[in-house]
């Protein structure tokens, strides 16, 4: 049987990549920290995953998998010495850490002369030179031509809505995570080392920078502008927020603008951008994912950063002369969105 090593066994290394792993037939080992994971894991073989929207909700049951803690260093490397495929999503702010066991692996596995290709689920553009970067540092000068020959670091745009599953989600299983249907994976054509691997539910595709843009600018833009805009309006989930019709036709707004930047940078027709708008707005209304305005708004200084989901959505609507207002208005509410998140302290210049 293939391989994949998932590495992070958290929302979206069970609810999105081990769902495509176990349908495309592979064996999935996860890493992970948590001790609690791993041990139900190696004891069950199998975990669910709820599958909900407003017109349907069913059980899947992803088997064939097992765990590795990520302090088990040596198994690590031997797990990615010997896959067939490789995933992280750990969080941007993780994968600093996560660094050494990558290296030793990638050292293992130059041994073999095979190539290994890591798909890289993190939010963060440029990904994959953050990670490779990362790597090629902590390895020595003599490994770093199998990195630049045989390892293919995947950027992927991460597009299914996970939530965070809350105890009474669980219902008595700690492994069980709740995703909406959506279960497609765009990842960067171009970046693979070798044989592509055929996996139903990942589309390589070439001018991967749209799809990444996309992901950033307004599929997270809109998402976020829900949440500070229904923070506001003293919401607590994210499907009331986008049920107030005032919310929605201020994201609609934002969204479309990103739309038509988004159209003229990468030469997409308008209408196809602002179809997939529409989709991700019908898809926040998700009642059954129980999306929280916190979790969505969170870590308010990396979102918004000079790049990120906001103010990088601004400039390129700024680079080709299209009115961002509506971003804007999400950028203010976002500064008013709680002092639990240390607003005061935030230094930064925010041009409205």
């Amino acid at each position: 049987m293939k391989k994949a090593v998932m590495y992070g066994a958290g929302n979206i290394g069970k609810g999105f990549m081990g769902q495509l792993f176990f349908q495309n037939g592979y064996n999935t080992v996860f890493i992970d920290i948590n001790p609690d994971v791993i041990d139900a894991l190696n004891r069950d073989k199998a975990y669910p995953i709820k599958i909900v929207s407003n017109k349907d909700r069913h059980e899947m049951i992803i088997k064939d998998v097992s765990g590795i803690h990520g302090m088990d260093t040596n198994a690590v490397a031997e797990e990615i010495a010997r896959c067939d495929i490789m995933c992280t999503a750990v969080g941007v702010n993780v994968l600093p850490k996560i660094v050494p066991n990558l290296a030793n692996g990638i050292k293992l596995r130059s041994q073999t002369g095979r190539p290994l290709n890591i798909i890289i689920c993190e939010n963060k553009i440029d990904a994959n030179l953050y990670l490779k970067q990362m790597i090629k540092e902590y390895l020595p000068q003599e490994y770093h031509s199998f990195i630049e020959d045989k390892v293919g670091f995947i950027e992927a745009s991460v597009g299914r809505m996970v939530p965070v599953v809350t105890d009474e989600m669980k219902e008595g299983n700690l492994l069980r995570v709740w995703v909406e249907p959506f279960c497609t994976l765009p990842v960067d054509k171009e970046a693979f080392k070798g044989e592509i691997p055929k996996i139903d539910g990942m589309v390589p595709e070439n001018n991967f920078e749209y799809y990444i843009q996309s992901k950033l600018f307004l599929h997270n833009m809109g998402h976020s502008l829900t949440a500070y805009l229904g923070k506001l309006n003293g919401y607590t989930y994210i499907y009331e927020a986008i049920g107030n019709k005032n919310i929605k036709t201020l994201v609609q707004n934002a969204m479309y603008a990103a739309a038509k930047a988004l159209s003229a940078e990468h030469h997409k027709p308008y209408y196809e951008v602002k179809r997939y708008a529409n989709d991700l707005i019908d898809r926040f209304g998700n009642r059954y994912l129980g999306d929280t305005i916190d979790r969505v708004g969170k870590d308010l200084k990396r979102k918004l950063g000079e790049n990120d989901r906001l103010l990088g959505a601004i400039r390129l609507c700024e680079k080709h002369h299209i009115d961002a207002l509506y971003i804007k208005v999400g950028v203010a509410a976002a500064l008013l969105f709680g002092e639990e998140y240390e607003i005061k302290e935030l230094k930064m210049e925010v041009m409205l």
